[in-house]
This record gives structure tokens, sequence and C-alpha cells, in this order.
């Protein structure tokens, strides 16, 4: 008996996944064991560059989620809602979820988990993070005997492609934005990929799959890229960076250290270390393995224990790339439900146990978060001053009065009458350098201080 599809969505993912479902010539033989049942669109009119069955299409959604006979929910109109309802509903019937929405994931994670712990049911979100790129699975799986200490990610497509325009042009931000906006690589409104809450949301899934705690969306320090200049990426250049937007989580305290274990279900136990998670544009060393990553591509470097490092690296998004993702946890749930020998229907509580761990979802606690200013990291900063002799000293006397120390401090040149003195620091920790920052433009000397961005 084939495994019975419900797609909520027809747009270019749910297009794509279903041209890769349809052409099943040379791909994996389990393909045939799966059948489109039900395709939830807003329009079954609509002209479509794929071919289904009239009756395969349909606009009322609850149907699709509610019909006893469909297995696996594939879940890509995007959007909160009605996706989270559907899900949720879903799920509540005892199917299973594949979903390509890293919006909904990151915000309603807990309620849709728990939903599908309590139905006994999986929920694969392969797609939500780094289009075709394979690394929600290798987290779960392949990594999860590892201390995990470092997720380190360029997750944004639109941000890097923007940001490695103006590293190669020497163009402003928004040049390139408006540009980008013209080829299809920005959205008409290009806030959730700017301002860093689309990078927010795919570091808060994976931080949560890394270090085995819930993440509160809330408590993930967002910064986008709008405040950087073309002024500061030529100066990233001189200095020996690139300028990117990371998606960043890391461990605070080392877990061999504080006794810290990754959670996996039931069986495992939950001394979860204090994290560091955070969205913002940051100076990389050109000998990085994520300085090389331009245009619109993606990668994920993870860094554990005793793995060492392993880079992610592929295209971000596009039809084809989270087809790819989204067709795979089909392929996984399509494997798992061929092997049951009973349906989920029937699964009774002792059963809902037996459920495969590296499938599941095994974190139930929150995570917690530290405030940045207990961050520990590297800044530059440029400032803009009165050309007055003795300045630098000053700016080196505040800085040493709260015990920031320098790699460097030089003047640069001079914008019109004011003189441009550019300093990156050693390992500060944050509050330090904002206090010291706070004192510095109190000084009569300093006109502003246009530029603040941290060091990889």
């Amino acid at each position: 008996m084939g495994v019975k599809l419900g797609i909520l969505g027809l747009g270019t993912v749910g297009t794509g996944t279903v041209q890769l479902l349809q052409d099943k010539a040379g791909r994996h033989p389990l393909l045939q064991e799966i059948e489109i049942y039900r395709v939830g669109v807003r329009s079954v009119d609509k002209p479509r560059a794929i071919e289904l069955p009239a009756e395969v299409l349909t606009t009322d959604l609850e149907a699709i989620v509610n019909d006893p006979t469909v297995d696996i929910i594939v879940e890509v109109m995007g959007g909160l809602e009605p996706a989270r309802s559907l899900i949720l509903k879903a799920l509540s019937n005892g199917k299973h979820v594949v979903t390509a929405n890293k919006a909904v994931i990151a915000r309603y994670g807990a309620e849709i988990f728990t939903t599908a712990n309590q139905a006994g049911v999986y929920v694969m979100l392969e797609a939500a993070v780094g289009g075709g790129i394979p690394v929600i699975q290798p987290l779960k799986q392949s990594l999860s005997v590892n201390r995990i200490h470092t997720v380190t990610g360029i997750v944004n497509g639109t941000t890097n492609y923007i940001l490695t325009r103006m590293q190669t042009e020497g163009s402003n931000f928004s040049d390139v934005l408006a540009d980008a906006q013209r080829l299809g690589y920005a959205e008409a409104d290009p806030t959730a990929d700017v301002d860093g809450l689309d990078a927010a949301d795919k570091i808060a899934i994976l931080a949560s799959l890394g270090f085995g705690g819930r993440i509160n969306l809330k408590d993930v320090y967002t910064e986008g890229i709008r405040q950087v200049s073309k002024t500061d990426i030529a100066y990233a250049e001189k200095l020996g960076f690139v300028i990117k937007l990371l998606a960043i989580a890391n461990r605070i305290t080392p877990p061999e250290e504080d006794g810290g274990t990754r959670g996996r279900g039931d069986a495992g136990t939950f001394s979860l270390s204090p994290l560091s998670v955070r969205v913002h544009p940051t100076l990389v060393p050109k000998a990085h393995p994520l300085a090389s990553i331009n245009g619109v591509y993606n990668a994920i470097l993870v860094e554990g224990e005793p793995i060492g490092q392993v880079m992610f690296f592929g295209p971000g998004a596009g039809a084809g790339a989270t087809a790819s993702a989204v067709a795979s946890d089909i392929l996984n749930l399509t494997a798992s439900l061929k092997s049951q020998t009973v349906s989920t229907q029937e699964l009774n509580k002792s059963e809902i146990a037996a459920l495969n761990p590296l499938l599941a979802c095994g974190h139930h606690e929150y995570s917690q978060i530290v405030p940045m200013a207990e961050l520990i990291t590297r800044f530059y900063a440029r400032f803009l001053t009165n050309d007055q002799p003795g300045v630098i000293g000053k700016l080196g006397t505040c800085f040493g009065n709260y015990g920031v120390s320098l790699e460097s401090i030089v003047q640069t040149g001079f914008q019109g009458e004011l003189a441009e003195i550019v300093v990156v620091t050693h390992d500060v920790r944050e509050g330090n350098f904002r206090q010291a920052l706070a004192e510095i433009e109190s000084l009569e000397a300093v006109e502003s201080i246009p530029s603040l961005l941290r060091v990889l």
C-alpha cells in the first residue's frame, strides 16, 4: 500500500517538490511508494507548470489534514497562519508532518513538538534551514554523539549576496539592495532578510538541535546589515577581514566542565549549558572557512568534540534545492511507515515511546540564553573625531579604564575636517566595551561612532 501525501501549498517550493516526486527515474526506488493524494491550493483553475489530476487539487486545506487516508502532511505554504493551526491539527490527527516553515518552527516549535510527541508522530524540517543543504538530520543523527561547542552559519542568501557585491564592487548598501530586488534576489519588503529576522529563526532551530534545548526566539540577539557601509567593508579588507552576516550559537561553558549533556528524549538528562545565540554582521578573518562563502550560497560550520570542524555548504534557497530537502524528509518518513507493523492511528501510549529518538524531537526544556553584555568577543569600531593632539591617547585611556585591550588603533584618514580612527580590540566582555564607548562618546573631541561591528 502506498504512502499518501497531503501537500499544503503549490508555490515555488510546492511545485518543485511535486516535480521531483513525479520524476522518479534514476532516483531512490522508495519514491515509487509515494502517492500525491491531495494538494491544497488557493485556486484550482490557476495555470501551473505541473500536471495533476483535477480531483487531487482542492481549496479546502482543513479537509486534507482531517482526511484519515492521508499519512503525511507536507506544509510548504509559508507564513504563520493558517500554517501553524493546520500543522497542529494534522499532528493531533496522527499524521506526520514535513515542513519548510522556519518561522512557524522558530516561534511555535514548543507546542508543535509537544503535540507531535503526544500523538506519537514526527515533525521533519530539513528544508527549514539552509535550503537544500542537509544539516538538520546530520545534527540529529550523524553528529549526535558529539559535544557541540559552536554552530556558526551564513544562513541568509539575500544578505550574503548584498555583502558580496558591496565587497567586490565597492557599492553602497542601498544601491545593491535595489538591484537585488530588481533581480529577484531580495523581496519587495526585505525586512526579514536585511534586518536579520530570517537568520534568527534559523539559528534558533539549529541551536535547539545542536544543544538539546528549546530556544525562545525573543532571546536571540538580532542585528541586520543596514548599517554596514562600503567604508567599513574597505577597512575590513585592509585589516584582513570580510564582513558577513553570521548566525552564531555557542556554549558559554564547555559541557565537560559543567556536567551539561545533550538531551536525547526520555532516556537523556537535561543539564543544559548556558548559550549565546545571536545574529549580527561580523568581521571574519579571510583564512576562516566562512570567509569564502559568497553570493546567494549558505554554509553552516559545526564545531564539536571529537569531530572538530564540519562545514555544510550549498544553495540556501530555490525550488530544486528546497524540494530536495522536503523530499528527503518525505522519504525518511515513508521508510519509517513502511517498516512499522502498526499504523500511526493504532499507536497507544506504550507504543509512542518506540518512536525513533533520532527522528523524533528530544528537547523539552528551554536553554538559558546569556545576555549580550556577558558575551566575550572582539570588536571593530570607527570613530570620527576633531583633528587635535592626544585624541588617540584619550581613546586608549577610556578603553583601559574598563579593561578593554586594543589589538590596533590607527588614524586612517579624514572625512572632511574630521579625523577617522579605527580600533580593533582583543577579546573583551561586551558590557565592558559598551561602558568604555559611553565614556568615549562624552569626550569633547569625539564627534560620532559611525560603525561598531563584532569580530570573529
